[in-house]
């Protein structure tokens, strides 16, 4: 018997169905999304050809050259869904500011949250890139959005997912009921769902990080590091050490094959104390993805998702993926670190 070929949007429609009382508002946003994430693909695959790469001459919020495909993503998020009622407001890695709907255009249920290019820097080189999304319920009563509905912890989202630009464009999501990914069809233009009900294995057989940075780290993830490595008193099991230096790819990998990545808060930079990765943008929506997955994000002291943001592009250090490893470089920390 052929299997059973199922496409985003129908994946989408029949989650809904377990919702009685939903609208379809919801379920609508979500097909926006893959929609803009289809024509961002359909960029990334040429951007060579349309002279897309290099740099656009900009400097984002957080003092980062933009590269035009940067710019051009952000845009594509941008006018996705500012005209269809369904948020009252969004929030960008690449602007320094809330996202308002446009005057005369209704406001929706929902907030936008999104890093429209993870990784990049990497765009030269041919790498992997990703767009990474969460999706919160408005907080304020009702009009125009506020810094309030985008300043919401990660255990408030009701779904986070990312798409990555590859070998191939696959877009994972979760809505906190599994976690699923499809692969874009180039042929037909349809995301097809190719990886039901994620897990991240329970043997796990990675780590990720950079260790060119490990001069700089805290004494704590210093130890958990060796550990990792198999040096010191009780040595995790072999692990393999695999970074590929942009976030979304190296999240995937160990989300589908096991493992941990961590971008530890360091010395180098006394701007960012708290680490690089945005609390907002990467951090919250990934770490609701790798709990619905059964795994976990951690700080270093305490559960990402616990997490209240105090301004839109506040910083912190990543621990994710599978749930002992997480776990165990919060012990290391809570020995070391004082």
């Amino acid at each position: 018997m052929a299997e059973e070929i199922i496409t985003i949007e129908r994946h989408i429609l029949e989650m809904q169905r377990g919702h009685p009382t939903a609208t379809g508002v919801f379920t609508n946003l979500l097909y926006d999304i893959a929609l803009a994430a289809k024509v961002i693909a359909r960029e990334t695959t040429r951007a060579g050809l349309v002279e897309i790469l290099g740099l656009a001459g900009k400097m984002n919020v957080q003092g980062e050259a933009q590269m035009k495909l940067d710019v051009f993503a952000n845009q594509v998020m941008i006018r996705m869904n500012s005209y269809t009622g369904r948020l009252c407001v969004m929030a960008s890695e690449e602007e320094p500011e809330i996202i308002t709907i446009p005057e005369g255009y209704p406001t929706g249920p929902y907030v936008l949250v999104f890093d429209p290019l993870d990784g990049s820097s990497n765009i030269d080189v041919n790498v992997s890139i990703g767009t990474i999304f969460g999706i919160y319920r408005r907080v304020s009563a009702g009009g125009p959005g506020t810094v309030e509905d985008c300043l919401q912890p990660g255990n408030r989202l009701v779904a986070a997912g990312y798409v990555i630009y590859g070998a191939s464009t696959m877009m994972v999501y979760s809505t906190g009921q599994g976690v699923h990914g499809f692969t874009l069809d180039p042929g037909v233009g349809e995301f097809l769902l190719s990886h039901p009900n994620i897990r991240i294995p329970e043997r796990p057989k990675y780590f990720s990080t950079n260790l060119g940075y490990q001069r700089y780290w805290s004494p704590g993830v210093v130890e958990y590091t060796r550990w990792l490595q198999g040096m010191g008193d009780e040595p995790v099991s072999s692990l393999s050490l695999r970074y590929i230096g942009s976030l979304v790819a190296d999240f995937h990998r160990n989300l589908l094959d096991g493992g941990v990545f961590y971008y530890p808060a360091d010395t180098r930079d006394p701007k960012t104390p708290h680490g690089k990765l945005r609390l907002l943008y990467e951090a919250a929506p990934l770490a609701f993805i790798a709990r619905n997955a059964g795994g976990y994000a951690s700080d270093g002291r305490q559960p990402i998702e616990d997490i209240v943001p105090t301004s839109l592009h506040q910083r912190t250090p990543l621990f994710i993926g599978s749930r002992d490893l997480v776990e165990k470089a919060e012990v290391f920390i809570g020995r070391y670190d004082q």
